[in-house]
């Protein structure tokens, strides 16, 4: 607000209009009365045939035409009886959540629903704020409803008056107290005794409020007892007209008989103050420690001759009247003879206007949002249309600026440069387009050969494997080579070699029975294979058999001594040969697990003439997927070229020497035949990732044998 505007605070009650001017000198820091008008209705707005509104109308039609209010602000009053005041103390709540506490109870506390109403909340002095929370504070609800606020503010929207505060008369009458008697200031400490209390008193025509503070605490409550009651009484009892009792009531002291006027009035007296000990009486029963230190009366209806005087012997407390305003200067005004016999009915338009100039602590407001809304963008949108204005100056200004650049480099001017700018990109994009062309035919030619050399680096792997296992069968080395007893012989056919892929090693090692497992080394039991690798599986057959070592040469037990053994070892070594990688190339976990031996007869001439194949050597077949052998009688299978030429004769596809002689016994060589199945993981180790010597492992007995670093093959 601008330090020289002025505030009008208007008050229309049931007798008249009362409106003050002030103006608030900063460098004075004083409120300064500048003008006031105080102007009576014909009639009490409340008589029966009076019309409040033509009489209201009348008056701000009086008050316009004796007073400029062009660039004031307008301050209006509404009657405490019609409004509702609510004090609520808040439990310990953090202080950004106190409009939404305040909400909940307002919805508690007002008995309308809020879109009915127009309310407003203030938080009230004696609260304190520790770590974001308000402690001990108290916050009053004001409110009134939407149709009364609208009716109030209707004479003067009809007369485009804007009015910026609508206060509610009881907040006036705390702000011309606790302003201009308690001497309370904006932005200071106020030094009273927060336990005494003072009373306003402020008697209208109809009713009185009665308004309680300690200047941080309000209490407000309305008696239904005003001055027009003291007239009515006079008019009951002394049977005079309205008008004539009035006149009598304020010239009481100058009547023919003053003693038979307070003897009518009496009665309203003693009602008068029973209302006024019984609120006194609920006040101090709900604020204990509250000290009643004086009672301030005002309005109009406090001139009653001997109502200050009855008042104070009845209540036992000091009686002061309102009539001199301290802390407000303006001689013209103060000294006029006209304010200073109503005085007493200018203390809620002071108030609202203290409020107006920002000079209270009280700043809640009945005025509707929407109308306060409104009005600050009417108020703002010559800022906005400078502010436009301001933008589309500097925007053609700009325009013009880029205009000039634009000219500079005209086509006119660059129009060749251009031109050969353009055509150097294009030129340029050419090139790109046939690098790129040429990449994608390199990029191709390069899959295609990785396609023919991607196995370049493990076939020979492949290679490396079946040449190892070749290395790990036994073998007849020297003079054993020419050894006649088939079942004497060292060696072990596998008529079947596959290979299976697997994405999980773990779940073979799982289907593994517990008797596999055992024959497995230590190292290879305790850690199962984990990943991706290859199960090979094996398909033997031997008829080795040396009852001389039965525990090591006879059935599978050969294949565990020799076979099994070797694909144990980290590396295996033949006579006249060089160390192959066995588990250094990455095979683990070897395991017989199948076997079957039979006996077999084995005839060296062949079958006698009418035998059938078959006998009761019986089938095997193995999870290898290898097919049966042959019968129990004939020619060892997969050895039918091993005799040819040799001690035992000729081969089964030879004729026989004197095939036409007479038939002889034959007697067929008795054998034991021995078939079983066995698989190992591999998972390949390239060369050049092999360690040279096998990890050091405990050897446990019965598996020293089976895990050497190196294997002596025979």
């Amino acid at each position: 607000m601008a330090e020289n505007q002025a505030v009008w605070g208007i008050e229309i009650g049931q007798a008249g209009l009362k409106a003050i001017r002030l103006r608030y000198a900063e460098a004075a820091d004083q409120v300064i009365a500048v003008a006031f008008d105080y102007i009576p209705h014909p009639k009490i707005l409340s008589q029966p045939d009076a019309v409040p509104d033509e009489l209201i109308g009348q008056a701000l039609d009086t008050f316009l035409s004796r007073n400029q209010t062009n660039g004031d602000l307008i301050a209006i009053s509404v009657p405490g009886q019609t409004s509702l005041a609510r004090f609520i103390q808040l439990p310990p709540v953090q202080s950004n959540r106190v409009p939404e506490i305040v909400k909940y109870e307002a919805k508690q506390q007002i008995p309308f629903a809020l879109e009915d109403v127009i309310w407003d909340y203030q938080p009230l002095g004696g609260g304190v704020e520790e770590s974001g929370y308000m402690l001990d504070a108290e916050v009053g609800i004001f409110a009134m409803k939407r149709d009364q606020v609208l009716h109030a503010l209707q004479p003067f929207l009809k007369r485009k008056i804007e009015v910026e505060l609508i206060q509610i008369a009881p907040l006036g009458l705390y702000n011309t107290l606790c302003y201009d008697s308690l001497g309370m200031r904006v932005g200071q400490d106020f030094e009273g005794n927060p336990e005494e209390s003072a009373i306003v008193v402020d008697m209208g025509a109809d009713s009185t409020t009665l308004m309680v503070t300690n200047g941080n605490k309000i209490w407000i409550r309305n008696v239904p007892i005003g001055g027009n009651h003291f007239t009515r009484a006079l008019t009951k009892e002394m049977k005079l007209t309205f008008a004539k009792a009035e006149h009598l009531k304020c010239n009481a002291t100058r009547s023919e008989d003053p003693r038979a006027v307070f003897q009518a009035l009496r009665p309203v007296f003693n009602e008068y103050v029973s209302e006024i000990q019984r609120s006194i009486g609920y006040f101090s029963s709900v604020n204990r420690d509250a000290k009643i230190s004086k009672v301030y009366g005002t309005g109009n209806g406090f001139k009653l001759a001997g109502l200050q005087k009855f008042l104070q012997q009845n209540l036992q407390y000091e009686v002061e009247r309102l009539d001199d305003f301290q802390a407000l200067v303006g001689d013209a005004v103060l000294n006029e003879p006209l304010f200073q016999d109503n005085i007493l009915t200018f203390t809620v338009p002071y108030g609202i206007a203290l409020q107006a100039l920002q000079q209270t602590t009280i700043r809640t407001t009945l005025l509707p949002p929407e109308i306060a809304t409104a009005r600050k963008i009417r108020r703002k949108k010559p800022w906005a249309v400078v502010a436009a204005a301001a933008l589309m100056i500097g925007l053609c200004i700009s325009a013009v600026g880029y205009s000039n650049v634009a000219n500079s480099v005209s086509e006119d001017r660059f129009g060749a440069v251009e031109t050969k700018v353009k055509n150097l990109k294009q030129q340029v994009g050419g090139y790109n387009t046939a690098y790129e062309g040429e990449k994608t035919e390199y990029t191709n030619l390069i899959q295609e050969g990785n396609k023919l050399v991607w196995n370049l680096d493990s076939r020979a792997d492949w290679l490396e494997i079946y040449k190892a296992i070749d290395e790990c069968l036994p073998r007849d080395v020297g003079d054993d080579i020419d050894n006649e007893q088939i079942e004497k012989r060292n060696r072990i056919k596998l008529p079947g070699i596959t290979v299976r892929y697997e994405k999980d090693l773990g779940s073979w090692f799982q289907q593994l029975l517990p008797p596999a497992k055992s024959t497995l080394p230590k190292i290879d039991r305790e850690n199962p294979p984990e990943g991706e690798g290859y199960i090979f599986t094996l398909n033997g057959v031997h008829y080795h058999h040396d009852e001389s070592k039965i525990a090591t040469n006879v059935g599978v037990l050969y294949v565990h001594e020799t076979l099994l053994k070797n694909l144990q070892s980290w590396t295996v070594k033949n006579p006249g040969s060089n160390p192959v990688d066995v588990r250094k190339m990455g095979i683990t976990h070897p395991v017989v697990i199948k076997d079957r031996r039979d006996p077999f007869e084995f005839y060296p001439n062949g079958r006698p003439r009418g035998m059938q194949p078959g006998g009761d050597g019986g089938r095997f077949t193995g999870r290898g997927g290898f097919g049966g052998f042959g019968g129990g009688a004939g020619v060892l299978p997969g050895d039918e070229g091993a005799f040819a030429g040799g001690a035992l004769g000729g081969g089964v596809n030879r004729p026989r020497i004197g095939a036409n002689r007479p038939e002889k016994e034959v007697k067929p060589i008795n054998l034991q035949r021995t078939q079983f199945t066995l698989e190992f993981v591999w998972k390949p180790i390239p060369v050049l990732e092999r360690q040279e010597n096998p990890p050091e492992t405990p050897a446990t007995e019965g598996e020293s044998a089976g895990e050497e670093a190196t294997a002596e093959a025979g």
